[in-house]
């Protein structure tokens, strides 16, 4: 499988090359621009070096907290996609189409999902091939991602939808027909639950992470394809300071 005429050798070059931030500023995942130096390119981007409760982590199962963790009880349905390339990642927004999730009573509204290769969270300090994120919105403006470690197995078709309709960084483009995306979640809701941020700058400390225990599946040709695109869109695990990560995984 490969990605539209449009994802060509420009589009490849693109992804090295660092992206526009606030006020004329860059950062991406290498060189003077990579995570270590986001911190240091605008002071919107200060929580990047100086927060407390960073994310990624890396999740010890044998550390987490074993608690009663309310599941969360994902209410998404099919939408048609906008997806975008936005030169760090292939996003697919959902246009306020894609459902909702429910966490301790409190809705949060899916936004979009996006990816990362290799996975920005580690269990056991060990990287899965890819990670997912689905990141929700409540009224209130806080957010709840659902993360999801992907290894290879059984294509996808709701990514293979995403897959053939990316167009060239820095574009968007709609697909053509509805997904569903429940295939993108595990079997089982056993998870682990920590305050973090966006692994992205600004950095901002306003994330309930819901980090699924078990893997869901992509094929090796899914995963091929976008490491081919974007081989390194994945920050460093941060420190986990004072938190505690809570498990209602066995």
């Amino acid at each position: 499988m490969t990605f539209r005429a449009g994802l060509g050798l420009a589009a490849l070059l693109f992804t090295t090359t660092p992206i526009l931030a606030a006020e004329g500023h860059r950062w991406g995942y290498e060189g003077e621009g990579g995570p270590n130096h986001w911190g240091e390119i605008s002071e919107e981007f200060a929580a990047c070096a100086t927060g407390a409760s960073q994310s990624p982590i890396d999740i010890v199962p044998t550390n987490a907290v074993a608690a009663a963790v309310s599941p969360v009880e994902t209410n998404w349905q099919a939408f048609v996609p906008t997806v975008v390339n936005n030169g760090h990642t292939i996003q697919a927004n959902t246009n306020g189409q894609g459902g909702y999730a429910m966490l301790d009573g409190k809705r949060y509204d899916l936004l979009q999902f996006h990816f990362h290769h290799q996975s920005e969270h580690t269990i056991n300090g060990q990287h899965a091939p890819m990670e997912v994120h689905f990141v929700h919105k409540s009224e209130a403006g806080d957010l709840l991602v659902l993360g999801v470690m992907l290894q290879a197995g059984t294509a996808n078709p709701a990514i293979s939808s995403v897959w053939s309709t990316a167009p060239a960084a820095g574009n968007e483009t709609v697909a053509s027909g509805a997904i569903d995306i429940s295939g993108l979640l595990p079997a089982t809701s056993a998870s682990f639950r920590y305050q973090g941020s966006l692994t992205t700058p600004p950095c901002s400390e306003i994330v309930t992470w819901n980090v699924y225990a078990e893997p869901a599946q992509l094929s090796q040709e899914q995963i091929d394809t976008f490491g081919t695109l974007y081989p390194n869109d994945a920050r460093p695990v941060q420190p986990l300071n004072r938190r505690f990560i809570l498990s209602d995984a066995s």
